[in-house]
């Protein structure tokens, strides 16, 4: 799966989005943090105001036993208005420390406190009445700690109890401002980091997204430049920057691909002119040569001497057939189809090679051939052909080797296949190459590429692959009937 690289339009997109995001972090931390800090202040400022009037309620509950004292003991007319005064004072305490607790152990404390109050008020002037009613000092006495020892420790008790209570919570308040400190440092520094983290990932994505590959470009640019049309730009980076190699990468191409055409035609241009000539100084002497060997021809010569001069004019022959395909290679081919024969083909391909097949003892194996084997095609081409490939993989064959020829007609279309068993193609064949290598000592190199012409010319297709065990398979595939129109 090809990964698509991301565009720098929509790179920059995500940098701001990103930035804008750190932004958002940022302002929400300290609002978290300034939300914290106030939350805690407030609940300091709660809890101090509970102190606050818990110990208020303490300092009136004994400026009113003062004033009952007086009322009592002083007789002082005034005092007893002073009580009821601290004791409206101690009721509105205990309604604004009600309105200031807010979980159940205060308000439990609280209500506690308060009745303890109330039991104070209510018992302490009897108390006092007994008090004055005594008549001896043992009396005044065990009434005097009743109201020392009774309602007031059990008043302080609970004062106590609920100021260790709001001691704890003003601990665990400390506490909390401390843990609200840290959390909100903590909250500040992760956008800082967070943004260093994106300055670092940014510098090293401009690295390598950007810088790296625009200097491979440009490298790339300067290489096939200085003419070195196979050097290829990587396609990395950005969208952007990966359009650009692509497009120099094609147009090294496009450069490369006109460059071997360019060279084809001239040395097509070069073969143009120099061979004819040279087909033309060959044929007259290979003429002459035919003819002297045909002259000697005698049945008197021993069957030495007449193999030999049958084997001089059937090297002449070849020679010729060679320089005609060498022409024809050279000019366009204007195929002249008529009705024939798939067998007679194969075999008048097969019948100059004899002499060759007898030397190296190569078995040949033909087909099975069907009842009918009519083409409508160019004969003399494709014989020119199938006996190229049948002679270069004789040549390949080792001595005492087989040949295999098969044939098979599927959906009106011939395959016809040459298996050897040689050493094998040590190139893989290009239908555009105007030569192809050899293993020949004195090769043309144009027998497969006048074959690949051919087969075109003919509608067909030509395949080489490699054989299992060793060898090659040649497929030749060819309509039963050639559309000139097509071509």
């Amino acid at each position: 799966m090809i990964k698509k690289n991301k565009s720098l339009k929509d790179l920059l997109l995500i940098h701001e989005l990103a930035f804008i995001l750190l932004i958002i972090l940022a302002a929400t931390a300290g609002a978290i943090g300034i939300h914290l800090w106030e939350k805690s202040s407030q609940e300091a400022s709660r809890i101090s105001a509970l102190v606050t009037e818990v110990q208020q309620t303490r300092g009136d509950l004994y400026r009113q036993m003062k004033e009952l004292f007086d009322v009592y003991f002083l007789d002082d007319a005034t005092a007893r208005n002073e009580y009821v005064m601290f004791t409206a004072s101690v009721e509105k305490h205990f309604t604004l420390l009600n309105t200031l607790a807010i979980d159940a152990a205060e308000k439990s404390a609280i209500d506690e406190l308060h009745a303890s109050y109330q039991q104070f008020v209510v018992e302490t002037p009897k108390l006092f009445d007994q008090y004055q009613r005594a008549s001896n000092a043992a009396t005044k006495h065990a009434l005097n700690t009743d109201i020392e020892t009774g309602l007031f420790s059990r008043y302080e008790d609970i004062l106590a109890r609920t100021e260790n209570l709001l001691s704890q919570k003003q601990s665990d308040l400390n506490k909390q401002l401390v843990n609200t400190k840290r959390t909100a440092t903590i909250l500040l520094i992760i956008p800082m980091l967070l943004a260093v983290l994106l300055l670092i990932f940014s510098r090293i994505f401009l690295k390598r997204a950007i810088v790296k590959p625009l200097e491979s470009v440009l490298k790339a640019t300067a290489e096939i430049s200085a003419g070195n049309l196979n050097h290829k730009a990587p396609e990395e980076g950005v969208a952007e920057l990966t359009a650009v190699s692509q497009a120099i990468n094609d147009m090294a191409d496009k450069l490369a691909a006109s460059q071997e055409a360019l060279v084809r035609t001239e040395k097509q241009a070069a073969q143009g002119l120099l061979v004819p000539m040279l087909a033309h100084n060959i044929r007259n002497p290979l003429a002459s040569i035919r003819a002297t060997a045909q002259v000697m021809e005698d049945p008197a010569h021993d069957t030495e001497t007449r193999e030999s001069l049958h084997g001089i004019i059937d090297t002449v022959d070849r020679l010729e057939r060679w320089t005609g395909a060498l022409l024809a290679y050279l000019l366009p081919l204007k195929p002249q189809p008529g009705n024939a024969n798939f067998q007679v083909i194969v075999e008048g391909a097969l019948a100059p090679l004899q002499q060759k097949i007898k030397e190296k003892s190569i078995q040949i194996s033909l087909p099975a051939w069907p009842e009918n084997t009519h083409i409508f095609t160019d004969q003399h081409l494709l014989e020119q052909v199938i006996y190229n490939l049948l002679l270069n993989a004789i040549d390949a064959s080792k001595k005492a080797s087989s040949l295999e020829i098969t044939l098979k007609l599927t959906d009106g279309i011939y395959i016809l296949q040459l298996l050897d068993r040689g050493c094998g193609m040590p190139f893989t064949p290009d239908p555009s190459a105007i030569s192809a290598p050899t293993t020949k000592r004195f090769g043309t190199g144009i027998g497969i590429p006048f074959a690949f012409k051919v087969c075109d010319a003919l509608g067909g297709e030509l395949k080489f692959d490699a054989r299992p065990n060793g060898g090659t398979i040649i497929t030749i595939m060819l309509p039963v009937a050639l559309n000139l129109a097509e071509n």
